[in-house]
C-alpha cells in the first residue's frame, strides 16, 4: 500500500504551524526539537489534548502533550492573564490552542490529502495516566521548547479503509432490539 504523506512531510508541515501559532498567538519563539516515532502515548502527567482528522483518504488524530506549568504558561500568555494552576479557563485556552495548530495542520494536509473534517478538541488534565489508542497505529512526535518548558504535538494518520476492503464480519452494525 503507498504511503498518501511521508513522515518527513508531516513533521514539516507541523513545525510550520506550531510556530507560527505559537508566535503569532503567544509572542514564543519555540524551537523545534528532533522528531520520533511511538507506537503508544503511555503514562502521561499534565494536559494531554486530541482532535480527530476525517478524511476520503485518511483518518487519525492530532493533539498535544505538556506538564500542568506549562500548560498554565501557555494560558496566561494566550489569555493575558496569570494562571498558577490548571482549571477550566487553563483546559480551555489549550484547547483553543489545539483547534489552532492541528487545525492549521489539517489545512495544510488537505493540499496532499483532500478534504478533512475536524472534531472537536478533547483536553485531558491529570497526574499519572494513560492514553491510548485502539490498534498498533504510529505516532509521530514533534517537541517545541523555549527555556525549560516543552511541547509535544503528535500526529497519528493512516489510509481509510475503503467499505470493499472489508469483511462482512467487521463492518460496523448497529443493531435495534425491542
Amino acid at each position: 500500500m503507498e504511503q498518501l504523506i511521508s513522515r518527513d512531510e508531516i513533521v514539516k508541515k507541523v513545525r510550520v504551524v506550531t510556530e507560527e501559532v505559537l508566535s503569532t498567538m503567544l509572542g514564543l519563539e519555540a524551537k523545534p526539537e528532533d522528531a520520533y516515532t511511538e507506537s503508544q502515548q503511555g503514562k502521561a502527567d499534565g494536559v494531554v489534548s486530541f482532535a480527530g482528522f476525517a478524511g476520503m483518504k485518511c483518518i487519525g488524530t492530532g493533539g498535544m502533550q505538556c506538564s500542568s506549568k506549562v500548560a498554565c504558561k501557555l494560558a496566561s500568555q494566550f489569555l493575558m492573564s496569570d494562571y498558577q494552576s490548571v482549571d477550566d479557563e487553563v483546559l480551555d485556552a489549550f484547547g483553543e490552542l489545539t483547534n489552532m495548530i492541528i487545525g492549521n495542520l489539517k489545512t495544510s494536509l488537505e493540499d496532499e490529502l483532500g478534504q478533512m473534517g475536524l472534531s472537536i478538541p478533547t483536553v485531558v488534565f491529570g497526574k499519572n495516566f494513560s492514553t491510548r489508542s485502539p490498534g498498533s497505529d504510529e505516532w509521530t512526535v514533534i517537541p517545541f521548547s523555549w527555556g525549560d518548558d516543552q511541547l509535544l504535538v503528535r500526529v497519528c494518520l493512516k489510509e481509510k479503509e475503503s467499505d470493499h476492503a472489508r469483511s462482512a464480519g467487521e463492518k460496523q452494525e448497529f443493531v435495534l432490539q425491542s
